[in-house]
Order: structure tokens, then C-alpha cells, then sequence
């Protein structure tokens, strides 16, 4: 399978600036995760957050959120919305492929639509930085294209065998369904997968 360039910074900057919304942009939680916001706990992490719809959505339920992208644009669209919103969240402008310099540990991470922004290499980045941020039980929600949606537009298609074996070293896999992903481009939303993966002991 031939690999897609991971936009870069300045791509996903672009996309919140200008009178159009980014195709992932829908001004609230994706259903399919906020299906499984009674399951958030402790502290979470939106990693990728955009414009924090899921991170203001664990701080609606009273939990300590973080959210971070690479988009300034982003970060400071998301902060506007939890002031507007009153609700306490923090956000921060940050790679998702170096979690662990944020030198903090979520109970929970919440993945919408940046997994399968990766290709092979940064997979692994990303696996091995939830893993420095994520106690032993921690949960990753993760919401991704999934191969069973038709076309070849958009970001890489994902396979189920390929979320288990990105997760197959000290995690356990608890469940992958077919789910939905709502996006600005068409009325009728996109074909996903929805993982829930457990932090299991190191070693």
C-alpha cells in the first residue's frame, strides 16, 4: 500500500483559517465518543485536539482535560470555546508524536481522526508516547477511517488487524466496532472504527 504524506504544521493551520471549516470541524463531539463519555476518567488527554470538542466534552462531565494539536489556529479556536462555554480545560500548542515531553500522566486519551493521519514510522511514535503518558489501566478511545469506507480521498484507510498490531506491546485491545465519523464535506458521515485499548503493565 502506498503511504500518504502526513500534512505538515503549516497544513493543519491552514485548514481552521478562512471562512470554510475543516472537514473534521463540526463544532461538537464526534457521537460515536461522545457515546463512550461515561467511560472517560480521571485525567484525559484530547490528543489532536483541533478545536476541543472532546476534551471540553470530559470537562462538561466534571474531569480534568487537557487538549493538544500542532495548529495554533486550533488551540486558540478551542480555548475561546471553553471560555464562552465556562468550562476549565487547558490546551496547549504540542506535537501528538511527543506526548512524553509533556511530562504529565492521563487516565484516559481520546484519539478523533488523528491516528490515521500517521504513516508506519510516526504509528510508533505515537503508540510508544501514549504509553509515557498513560498509567498501567489507562484507556485510549480511539475513532478512525476505517478500510471500509469506499473511495481513496481523504486520509489513509484503517485497517482492523492494523489498529491490533499497532497496539499489540503492553496494551490490550478491549474492543474495535464499526462506527461513524461526521465530517463538514457530505451530509451523511464516513465509515470508522471505534478501538477502546487498555494500558497494561509495563515489563
Amino acid at each position: 500500500m502506498s503511504e500518504r504524506r502526513r500534512p505538515d504544521h503549516g497544513d493543519f493551520d491552514a485548514s481552521y483559517q478562512g471562512s470554510e471549516k475543516a472537514p473534521w470541524d463540526i463544532d461538537r463531539p464526534q457521537p460515536a465518543l461522545a457515546g463512550v463519555a461515561d467511560q472517560f476518567s480521571g485525567r484525559v488527554l484530547d490528543a489532536g485536539c483541533g478545536t476541543g470538542e472532546h476534551a471540553l466534552l470530559a470537562a462538561s462531565r466534571g474531569l480534568e482535560a487537557f487538549g493538544v494539536d500542532f495548529a495554533p489556529t486550533a488551540i486558540a479556536v478551542a480555548e475561546q470555546k471553553a471560555r464562552d462555554r465556562g468550562l476549565d480545560a487547558r490546551f496547549l500548542v504540542a506535537d501528538a508524536l511527543e506526548l512524553g515531553t509533556l511530562g504529565e500522566q492521563f487516565d484516559t486519551v481520546v484519539d478523533c481522526g488523528l491516528f490515521h493521519t500517521f504513516d508506519d514510522d510516526d504509528r510508533v511514535r505515537y503508540v510508544s508516547g501514549l504509553a509515557d503518558v498513560m498509567p498501567t489501566g489507562g484507556r485510549v478511545f480511539l475513532l478512525c477511517f476505517s478500510d471500509r469506507q469506499p473511495g481513496d480521498w481523504g486520509p489513509r484507510r484503517i485497517r482492523e488487524d492494523e489498529l491490533r498490531a499497532s497496539f499489540s506491546d503492553g496494551w490490550r485491545v478491549d474492543s474495535i466496532e464499526p462506527a461513524e465519523l461526521a465530517v463538514t464535506l457530505f451530509p451523511e458521515p464516513v465509515q470508522a472504527w471505534l478501538a477502546t485499548i487498555t494500558r497494561l503493565p509495563s515489563g
